[in-house]
């Protein structure tokens, strides 16, 4: 597989689900890039606050983020098999593909300029509140967070990847220091500002983390 640019962790940045959706007819919307895409459910109502694992996540003012990148079923035509993740970077969403031609699409965060990539990986393993340790990269850039490059910042509300996180694996079954994980700084979705790792809010990474069996069949392909 291919990766363009620098393998380098994600920004520093800060199982329970809520069931239901706001709206179970289906409506017709648009992606960013003009397409006409049926949603066939919306999951406005469940960025509410929760407890999971005794962590307090608090309730996203949804309302302030553009409705196209709330959760939400939608059609979506694609030869790729149930189960496989496509992230489309330039419209910032994340497909889990579903059968029958529909997808779970969530809104999503990026890889800002420098950091961009592109290809295919697995997802190896899976970790719920999940320890970050930053590259040496990193740290050589920001110096404050170099002491978590050994020891690592334990699970916490601060923790840059959030409430779950999806290490994705090459070919080669080598790591690519590339994630999908959550993020308590949801006015980022929807823009690019990470530094390679692909970020959901946290209800959504809890949601896609349910869904997921990690393991070679659990593909994922990064679209640019």
């Amino acid at each position: 597989m291919r990766f363009r640019n620098a393998l380098l962790l994600c920004s520093l940045a800060a199982t329970v689900l809520i069931a239901g959706c706001s709206q179970t007819t289906s409506t017709a919307g648009s992606s960013s890039d003009g397409v006409k895409v049926a949603t066939n459910q919306i999951f406005t109502g469940d960025y509410g606050a929760v407890e999971d694992h005794g962590y307090p996540l608090p309730a996203i003012p949804i309302n302030r983020l553009d409705e196209r990148f709330h959760r939400q079923i939608v059609d979506y035509a694609t030869k790729e098999r149930p189960g496989t993740i496509v992230v489309n970077t330039p419209n910032r969403f994340l497909y889990y593909v579903l059968p029958g031609g529909k997808a779970v699409r969530y809104g999503i965060g990026v890889g800002k300029a420098g950091f961009a990539w592109e290809g295919e990986a697995y997802i190896a393993w899976k970790q719920e509140w999940p320890t970050w340790h930053p590259p040496k990269e990193m740290a050589e850039r920001k110096p404050e967070v170099a002491k978590y490059v050994e020891e690592g910042m334990g699970p916490g509300l601060s923790n840059p990847l959030g409430a779950r996180a999806l290490y994705l694996f090459n070919q080669e079954g080598r790591d690519t220091l590339f994630r999908l994980h959550g993020t308590p700084e949801w006015s980022s979705i929807g823009t690019a500002a990470s530094s390679g790792c692909i970020r959901l809010m946290n209800q959504d990474i809890i949601d896609l983390y349910s869904r997921v069996r990690p393991g070679r069949n659990a593909r994922v392909v990064v679209q640019q």
